[in-house]
């Protein structure tokens, strides 16, 4: 009576090439990173500062002359610090412009204009991704050639068009024009690209229908890039000037950018105080914004990059 033996370990020594693989990448990190020179570290803190300094600074300048006299603004050698500090400038914004008008225009335009561009990027980079029909693939590469176009290229079409159809000084007219997805289809299709297989197959098996699917099971698992996408989005549309510019003729629709625009004089000297007041008022909904989603907005734009 024979019996055949099966060798001790034979099923744990599978995987082992494979660790011993992971093993000396994690080495070969750890000793590159052990290896780095100093030089090579300060030169990326000095990278850092700088970019931290051109970011910074002109914001610290807006903020700085928004609090100064109109005097002391064209003082030479430039002062760093308001001497006194006055808070005048902001009063003046609320009395020469009818801002309030302009700040409902922009949070018009933006909520509606982000929600439109939020919704048609979601459901088009799910059908573009998960769902199979015909020509998928020629739209995609439509998708990408949008990319490549500016916007400043079909502004004359585009004002031609709208004026044809009466919707000059609208609301309507704003916001349809811009309603193009291009990058938020591309950037929440390669999100859903990323996501496991196995649990979309699990989710079909169970009998999740396309909607179902996309709400129960893509979004939860794509809410960094959802975030990251839909904060992109709200400040290009809270900036948004040229488009807005040529279609609004007062403040009926005109937002916040284009009204600030009226601060500046005609005449030749235009007083910067109540200009750079205005744009520190502009710049807060959205530096807030950003502030708070930030993680998000990081872990988003990173999630889709490495695919296990």
């Amino acid at each position: 009576m024979s019996t055949t033996a099966t060798p001790v370990g034979s099923v744990d020594e599978a995987p082992e090439p494979s660790r011993r693989r992971g093993r000396r990448r994690l080495a070969h990190g750890a000793e590159a990173a052990s290896h780095r020179s100093p030089a090579m570290t300060v030169a990326g803190y000095v990278g850092m500062l700088l970019v931290v300094l051109v970011v910074a600074v002109p914001l610290f300048w807006i903020v700085v002359t928004s609090l100064k006299h109109r005097q002391d603004i064209y003082v030479q050698p430039a002062q760093w610090l308001p001497d006194p500090a006055t808070t005048n400038n902001y009063h003046d914004v609320t009395t020469r412009i009818p801002f309030l008008r302009y700040l409902r225009n922009s949070v018009i335009i933006t909520v509606v204009l982000s929600l439109t561009k939020i919704v048609l990027g979601v459901l088009s980079a799910y059908a573009l991704s998960l769902l199979r029909f015909p020509g998928r693939g020629v739209v995609f590469v439509v998708v990408i050639a949008a990319l490549m176009v500016p916007n400043q290229i079909t502004v004359i079409s585009n004002y031609a068009l709208v004026a044809q159809l009466g919707w000059r000084n609208t609301f309507q007219g704003i916001i349809i024009p811009l309603a193009g997805v291009a990058f938020g289809t591309f950037l929440m299709r390669n999100q859903f690209l990323s996501l496991p297989t196995e649990i979309i197959e699990a989710a079909r098996l169970d009998g999740a229908g396309p909607l179902k699917l996309l709400w129960r099971v893509v979004l939860p698992m794509s809410w960094p890039t959802l975030v990251a996408f839909s904060l992109i989005t709200v400040v290009n549309e809270w900036n948004e000037y040229l488009w807005p510019f040529l279609m609004s003729d007062d403040e009926r629709t005109a937002p916040l950018p284009v009204g600030l625009t009226l601060l500046q004089n005609n005449d030749g000297v235009t007083n910067w105080g109540p200009v750079m007041a205005g744009t520190v008022l502009a710049m807060l909904p959205v530096l807030v914004l950003f502030l708070v989603l930030q993680r998000q907005m990081i872990k988003g734009l990173t999630a889709g990059a490495v695919k296990s």
